[in-house]
């Protein structure tokens, strides 16, 4: 989504409410004390009111429409413009001193992606990474998004970067909310696996991820894809938003067998783990929580004892795996995937049988 928007003129100063008084007052030929002694207000008071330094109440409002013929609602909404303008100026001054914190996050390819609007000026642009986020400043991203990502197990021999990484996450909380989605039932999601691994045979995106994705939502589990952008370094994560758990896919490396098996190595982290804890799956050494959702993943894709037998007979040629697979009722790629990372046969054969996929593009 390509949002270029112009805005109008917006000044970088406010006219004191006490002005406009002051020019009342003399079109009228009346004095602050004049209108002091009218209102039974002090002439300290209607001074200070006249140089900005107390703000017209709705209480003097009324005041002074009864002495100068002048709407309370008038001088209420002159109150409230100033208020409000002030505050407005007080925020760019702030924001500005942001810019360089923006700036560390992968604006264009968020803007690419359809997750912020595209603006010229820096300040609106900052504007709607801050409402991305659902902030108000930048001081809240530390405590409301940074911190919490420590709380990640994570797999990672490229470090993700939090900047990127935390507007990844937050995307995909957004669109997890949007999912009709039940609460998360263990038993149903549990019963439903063997189902899910049916669609591995699928390849047509537009049929398998709508029954993924309602299957998963019946059993509270919300699954959403998410394009990485620079800097995420990520294959999926699994955290829980309230009552229900979101599983976020992000297409890295694109190839089917590597999808599937990242969404039930997810899986068995909600299956396994519970939901004391969120992981996020990146390349590198694995803890033991890891290796359990791996393990869940590898076994539920291929029962150990079919692997064991079809790799003992040695013949890996494109038929062999073609038949295994369809025994399986699995996608060939799943079975030439298990065997390129078990190093049984080379990287570069039979890759012929990966589907890969990519996200549409929005521009």
């Amino acid at each position: 989504m390509k949002n270029k928007a112009k805005f109008p003129f917006k000044p970088d100063y406010t006219v004191l409410p006490g002005e406009t008084l002051a020019e009342t007052l003399e079109a009228k030929g009346m004095t602050q004390k004049d209108l002091a002694a009218r209102t039974d207000l002090t002439p300290k008071h209607i001074n200070k009111i006249i140089k900005g330094e107390s703000p017209i109440t709705p209480a003097t409002a009324l005041a002074f429409e009864r002495v100068l013929g002048v709407d309370a609602s008038f001088w209420n909404n002159l109150e409230k413009n100033h208020q409000e303008r002030s505050a407005r100026i007080k925020e760019t001054k702030e924001l500005e001193s942001s810019i360089g914190w923006m700036r560390k996050f992968p604006i264009k390819d968020m803007v690419k992606n359809g997750w912020l609007g595209k603006f010229d000026d820096e300040i609106e642009q900052l504007k709607a990474l801050l409402n991305h986020f659902g902030i108000s400043s930048p001081s809240q991203w530390g405590s409301v998004f940074a911190k919490p990502q420590a709380s990640f197990r994570k797999s990672a021999t490229h470090p993700s970067k939090p900047e990127p990484l935390s507007a990844w996450l937050r995307q995909g909380e957004i669109e997890a909310r949007k999912l009709r989605c039940k609460s998360y039932d263990a038993d149903k999601f549990g019963e439903i696996q063997t189902r899910l691994r049916d669609l591995t045979r699928e390849t047509d995106p537009r049929s398998f991820i709508a029954k993924l994705r309602n299957d998963c939502a019946e059993c509270g589990v919300a699954v959403v894809f998410v394009p990485e952008v620079p800097g995420t370094c990520v294959f999926g994560v699994t955290k829980w938003l309230g009552d229900k758990a979101l599983i976020q896919l992000s297409l890295r490396q694109k190839a089917n067998d590597i999808m599937w098996f990242t969404f039930f190595h997810e899986a068995g982290h909600i299956i396994l783990h519970g939901k004391k804890e969120s992981f996020l799956e990146n390349n590198g050494p694995k803890d033991a929580k890891e290796k359990e959702a791996d393990a869940y993943a590898a076994n539920l894709l291929i029962p150990p004892k079919s692997y064991r037998k079809f790799v003992k007979t040695g013949n890996f040629s494109a038929g062999a795996v073609q038949k295994f697979a369809l025994e399986m009722g699995i996608a060939p790629a799943i079975v030439v995937g298990r065997l390129h990372h078990e190093e049984k046969l080379p990287y570069n054969q039979l890759t012929g049988f990966k589907v890969y996929y990519k996200f549409a593009s929005n521009n």
